[in-house]
């Protein structure tokens, strides 16, 4: 059995009941099942309808996103999660580079990078290196000020934790952020890059080796090993080109808010849901998320 999610942007929801069942009908699917009224709604058939793209790019130009994907298994035993405009809605090295002045340049190399135009590990290294001489003490004003959470991420970790997930974070970026976003949301564990520090300011260079694409698959691999679970067993998160392997790997991958080169590469996408979309398509119901 399959199972078709439709779901939209919470702050507006406009799911429209009529289009839900227009769907089932097209799909011959089972009654509808509304996970939250006007917001996301659900169906099963039986097997995968053969123009589930050309369905989604239309329901797209209406705010919907739609999901299609296995019943079985669909409730996943952990969470491996991106951090930069996944779990918080900046880009941290971007942030930094902000307070150094060079912001333009920097979130021009950033989004070139997140889109797999450049090698990561490259485009990393040049931005930290513009960040030399910041005092140590602007990490902490970065993330009193310009960070925040993404919405539905303490939803999402709250959810899946009491139902007995793992949760781990996995960044590309820094784990003066990562700890910080970690411990706010309540991750098991975080994963990230160490930027160097010398007499109380950055050093403009980071520890190695670098984490990246395949460090993310590295640690999907590691912890689920440990862990005694399988990658289908995971639901993995992410909007840039290092989180494909990842992505690609897990049971449910899914690329939110992503780049359209990294998004193409997903089965599930979601472009006008927060967070709270991932608890969506494993099937919890509004009225089973736990409020933070």
């Amino acid at each position: 059995m399959f199972t078709a999610t439709l779901l939209t942007s919470p702050k507006a929801p406009s799911l429209a009941a009529s289009m839900v069942e227009n769907l089932r009908n097209a799909w011959g699917g089972g009654e509808a099942h509304w996970l939250a009224l006007g917001e996301a709604a659900e169906f099963e058939m039986a097997s995968m309808p053969g123009n589930q793209w050309d369905v989604w790019a239309d329901l797209q130009k209406l705010g919907v996103d739609l999901v299609v994907q296995p019943t079985e298994g669909r409730r996943k035993k952990m969470l491996l999660a991106d951090m930069d405009s996944t779990m918080i809605e900046q880009e941290c090295i971007d942030e930094l580079a902000e307070e150094a002045g060079v912001g333009a340049h920097v979130k021009d190399i950033t989004a070139k990078a997140m889109n797999g135009e450049l090698d990561f590990d490259g485009a990393l290294k040049e931005r930290v290196a513009l960040l030399k001489g910041l005092p140590e003490s602007i990490i902490s004003k970065v993330l009193a000020e310009r960070i925040s959470l993404m919405p539905g991420a303490k939803a999402l970790l709250a959810t899946m934790k009491a139902n007995g997930a793992y949760a781990a974070l996995v960044s590309g970026g820094f784990t003066a952020f990562t700890a910080k976003v970690a411990g706010e949301l309540g991750f098991d564990e975080n994963r990230a890059n160490t930027l160097h520090i010398e007499d109380g300011a950055l050093a403009g260079t980071v520890a190695m080796p670098i984490l990246g694409r395949e460090a993310k698959v590295q640690a999907l691999e590691e912890i689920t090993a440990r862990l005694s679970l399988t990658v289908q067993d995971v639901l993995a998160v992410g909007d840039g080109a290092n989180d494909l392997g990842m992505l690609t790997i897990a049971g449910s991958g899914v690329a939110l808010h992503a780049k359209p080169s990294v998004a193409a590469e997903c089965n599930i996408r979601i472009n006008h849901g927060d967070l709270t979309a991932l608890l969506f398509v494993q099937g919890y119901a509004k009225s089973e998320f736990i409020a933070v």
